[in-house]
């Protein structure tokens, strides 16, 4: 009879040029279609963006055949056979057993035996770990089945969120009803990344945006911030795309410079004036206090405090209590002295105009570019079409938290052409990278049509 499972075939998938690892994108985005890399071995590694755990139903102990009644006189079942010594004492050593029991108990009674399996660990039933892995070459994940009982692994190394995998196995038609439409069954774990669920941010289904701000080095991770990062590199490439299939060349400008191209914008200044007015005027009587951070202190007070009220509460151990309240003043006083060292400091705010930029790194006043103009325009005097696409960087104040103080900016610069001809550019161009990025990135637009969560 022929076996139902699929023959495993060598991977037509083509790994990447650096590792051995097969993208996700090669696999989810295949053109030929999900269903022909049924059966296909391969390796694929990504980061867990969610995870479910369903426990294996035990298998029944087998049963044991029923005893056979034991004959008071076994003879006289068997008609005319003769029977021996042995064979009536094991007859009788259920008997036996039960006087033993009663008169002095044993070792091997049911009480005793039990109580000795239940401090024998337990091996935890297997279980089956559903995975969705995504290692950023596409926004769709890969659902990732593993069975504890064959490839060894616990729940709490690859179930949080975050966890780092690497994994060997076979892809197939999907276990459950769902979205996916094709699975890897794991034959082999190549490497697992854990991290702490308890201290990983990105563990929560529900995260505001607002406060990625406070987690720059994972914030990428979550789908928002991805899918901006792709659909930003496709307005990059774009851009580009358009400008050089045009004949521009593209120039790179100074960052800083200066120059100040529209007379009006609030400007950044940079300078090394200030680092080295600190530096003679920093004091350095306070020993304890160096290297430690005002915030982290005030939040070890708290911590501090909370337990000594605790202790007091509780009243049960009067010399962990003396200690807390030592320790809690020590923090204070640590408080106070890194306050005063921050109010010593010298004032650093003065007006440029009454500084003297002859000791400075560059012996003049420096800003951060506001604005490329006038280098392109000396560019374009020279090699007729130019553009440049960098930072620029406003200091206006404002108020509203989506403001930002950089911003990329395409700018252009085209000698012997008239107005109507720059206006035609500028309308063609931003056509031109709008409609790139919604046929590159139709996915990722639908997916924030359909998803309000990072």
């Amino acid at each position: 009879m022929e076996s139902q499972e699929p023959q495993v075939k060598n991977s037509p998938l083509m790994p990447w040029m650096y590792t051995n690892r097969v993208p996700l994108k090669t696999i989810l985005e295949s053109g030929d279609g999900e269903t022909g890399l049924i059966g296909t071995a391969v390796v694929v590694g990504g980061w867990v963006k969610s995870s479910k755990e369903v426990k294996k139903e035990p298998l029944p102990p087998p049963q044991s055949p029923p005893p056979a009644a034991a004959d008071a006189f076994p003879a006289a079942s068997h008609g005319t056979k003769d029977v021996n010594c042995v064979e009536i004492l094991q007859s009788r050593i259920p008997f036996f057993r039960t006087i033993i029991r009663v008169l002095g108990g044993s070792a091997s009674s049911p009480a005793v035996r039990q109580k000795l399996e239940s401090l024998i660990p337990k091996p935890p039933p297997p279980s089956v770990f559903f995975l969705d892995i995504n290692d950023g070459s596409c926004v769709s994940s890969l659902r990732v089945v593993i069975d504890s009982a064959i490839v060894p692994v616990s729940a709490g190394q690859i179930l949080p969120t975050g966890t780092c995998i690497l994994a060997q196995g076979v892809l197939g038609n999907p276990s459950a009803v769902g979205k996916q439409t094709i699975e890897l069954t794991v034959e082999k774990i190549l490497h697992v990344g854990t991290v702490e669920q308890d201290k990983y941010p990105l563990s929560r289904k529900r995260l505001p945006l607002d406060s990625l701000r406070d987690y720059p080095h994972i914030r990428p991770r979550t789908t928002t911030v991805a899918s901006v990062a792709r659909i930003r590199n496709t307005l990059d490439f774009a851009s580009h795309t358009f400008f050089q299939n045009r004949g521009f060349l593209h120039v790179q400008v100074p960052i800083m410079t200066t120059t100040d191209p529209e007379g009006f914008s609030e400007k950044f200044q940079v300078t090394t004036l200030l680092g080295e007015t600190s530096k003679k005027e920093s004091p350095v009587g306070v020993s304890d206090a160096d290297g430690v951070n005002l915030e982290t202190v005030k939040a070890a007070i708290q911590e501090k405090s909370s337990l000594v009220e605790q202790l007091k509460r509780s009243d049960s151990n009067r010399e962990a209590l003396a200690a807390a309240v030592q320790d809690l003043k020590k923090t204070n006083e640590l408080a106070q002295q890194i306050e005063t060292r921050e109010k010593s400091k010298p004032v650093t705010a003065v007006k440029p105009d009454l500084v003297s930029f002859n000791a400075d790194f560059f012996g003049r006043q420096i800003y951060l570019t506001v604005s490329g103009r006038l280098h392109l325009e000396s560019y374009a005097c020279a090699l007729g079409h130019v553009y440049s696409f960098g930072p620029r960087f406003r200091a206006d104040k404002t108020v509203s938290a989506k403001h930002v103080a950089e911003m990329w900016t395409v700018e252009a610069e085209m000698a012997f052409a008239q107005l109507e001809v720059s206006l035609c550019i500028i309308k063609v161009q931003a056509s031109y990278v709008i409609s790139w990025s919604c046929q590159i990135n139709i996915s990722i637009l639908l997916s924030f049509s359909s998803s309000s969560s990072p």
